[in-house]
């Protein structure tokens, strides 16, 4: 009835399979849990132990073909229709997940989504500015995720028919960042709604500060990517509305002569102990505009 999905790569992901079984063991119903490590350096004997929980499954890919073919994979092979995606770094944040997902099996929701949680003991220094991120921006009440339900698009906590998700996914770019925002501008363009539910897990998986924000940076390259591309028309996305207000105006030229002026000092609060999630919004769209600006030279 259901199949719990996971992708991993360097990550310990057998506690969160352990929990996540003895939830499932409690509802008797059919499941399995599958975990495809995509060829991980780090943690791999450790991992094996999944094989020994009752129907889980843990498996080494030889190759690492990234997180996107990971997860079509995992869809192509689950035996149940429903599907349940989480990422590795992540642990429910209440011992009722399974049971609050599975109200929504017999609905006519196609994608339900938990939403993201962090939790204070998870700060550090070095780390404080995805955290702090998480914090503002992907930790969201379902009321407010509901009022403009494309946006806040968290595929790591994620149940989805398998239909619905190997179509979508069969579109997806391969190993880049920041494709949740294409999968929700993907759910909005084929006319399918989806539900937000107070259902989060805890994100374990805290990336240093250098880290995140050269991931931030990619994010903003995929988006422009997908929008000179032509595949990314109908979205609820604010960063590529914004881009594409400037460039209407052509202000995208003075945002990108911005980004070169005070790249330094944006980087130097965005590293540093105080980071300002509006000084890296801003870093992102002038960042974007500065990319765009660039590829018109080549």
């Amino acid at each position: 009835m259901l199949s719990i999905l996971i992708p991993n790569h360097n990550y310990y992901v057998y506690p969160l399979v352990k929990a996540i079984s003895h939830q499932l063991a409690q509802t008797k119903i059919n499941f399995e849990i599958l975990v495809y490590d995509d060829n991980s350096k780090q943690q791999r004997k450790k991992n094996y132990t999944v094989n020994q929980l009752e129907h889980c499954v843990f498996k080494q890919l030889k190759t690492n073909i990234g997180r996107t073919s990971v997860r079509q994979l995992l869809a192509l092979n689950a035996k149940f229709n429903n599907l349940l995606f989480l990422d590795a770094d992540v642990m429910p944040k209440n011992n009722t997940f399974i049971t609050r997902y599975l109200n929504f099996l017999d609905t006519n929701f196609n994608a339900i989504f938990g939403g993201y949680a962090y939790n204070t003991s998870q700060i550090k220094q070095d780390s404080l500015l995805r955290w702090k991120y998480g914090k503002l921006c992907e930790e969201k009440a379902a009321t407010l995720r509901n009022k403009k339900p494309y946006k806040v698009i968290i595929s790591g906590n994620m149940l989805i028919k398998k239909e619905l998700f190997i179509l979508l996914n069969s579109k997806m770019l391969s190993n880049v960042y920041g494709l949740d925002n294409y999968f929700g501008a993907l759910l909005k363009e084929n006319n399918i709604a989806p539900i937000h539910i107070d259902n989060e897990v805890y994100h374990l998986g805290i990336e240093q500060s250098i880290t995140y924000l050269e991931k931030k940076e990619q994010a903003a390259k995929t988006l422009l990517d997908l929008y000179k591309a032509n595949k990314i028309n109908t979205h609820n996305n604010d960063l590529l509305s914004l881009f594409q207000f400037l460039k209407r105006y052509k202000l995208n030229y003075f945002t990108s002569l911005l980004y070169i002026v005070t790249k330094k000092i944006l980087r130097r609060n965005l590293l540093g102990k105080y980071p300002s999630i509006k000084l890296l919004q801003f870093y992102r769209i002038s960042y974007m505009c500065n990319s765009y600006v660039k590829s018109l030279k080549k």
